[in-house]
């Protein structure tokens, strides 16, 4: 039986629908179960597991070998600073130290307060426009340290109960990968992939 609220089992049925075999929604379903409890708890796995047909072993061999699955607590903003090659070689590592300065958050770890948790990440995908840096997975390219910086402190002092990622490219970013042409309107909820399915995404129209 079901320990998830009914809105949460139809997404979770929406989601296995997708897919030819339920073993292979466990990743969406992670997401799913994130969201729910705003990590992933023992409890939240081993739910994914009863959805998926998969043992409560192998659900969490999986959720502990992606580094975007989280296994402790987040805080509202989870600050991404990509440290791969392109990245690192135009300075992502002085953009991290910035991050982590102002605030006052190391690497891998999340403040008392429940506002910011920092981490270094592998590709973003978006070398063109290098450093990356994220925000509840929403994507600013081209940030200097002093554009990360900014960013944190409008983070920390407006505390935005969502955010977007052309918003902050505008006001934060630098040179992007390409023109992005289509704008993004949507905006990420909380410190999880902003998509529809997840319920984890505030359309631009609300």
């Amino acid at each position: 039986m079901s320990l998830w609220p009914p809105d949460v089992q139809e997404r979770a049925k929406e989601l296995i629908g997708r897919y030819p075999d339920p073993k292979s929604a466990v990743m969406p379903l992670l997401y799913l179960a994130m969201r729910q409890d705003g990590y992933l708890t023992e409890t939240g796995m081993q739910e994914v597991a009863g959805w998926t047909g998969h043992s409560p072993a192998q659900v969490q061999s999986v959720a502990t070998f992606y580094g975007m699955f989280k296994t402790e607590p987040l805080g509202k903003y989870l600050v991404s600073v990509c440290t791969s090659i392109s990245c690192m070689l135009l300075g992502s590592d002085a953009v991290l130290e910035s991050v982590e300065d102002e605030t006052g958050v190391p690497n891998g770890e999340t403040d008392a307060d429940g506002l910011f948790s920092v981490e270094h990440v592998e590709c973003l995908g978006a070398c063109g426009g290098a450093p990356a840096v994220q925000v509840n997975y929403e994507l600013v390219e081209g940030s200097t340290p002093d554009q990360a910086r900014f960013l944190c402190r409008w983070l920390r002092d407006d505390r935005p109960e969502t955010v977007n990622t052309d918003e902050m490219q505008d006001r934060f970013g630098g040179r992007r990968s390409f023109d992005w042409a289509i704008a993004e309107v949507d905006r990420a909820i909380g410190p999880f992939p902003a998509f529809g399915p997840y319920g984890t995404v505030q359309k631009g129209d609300e």
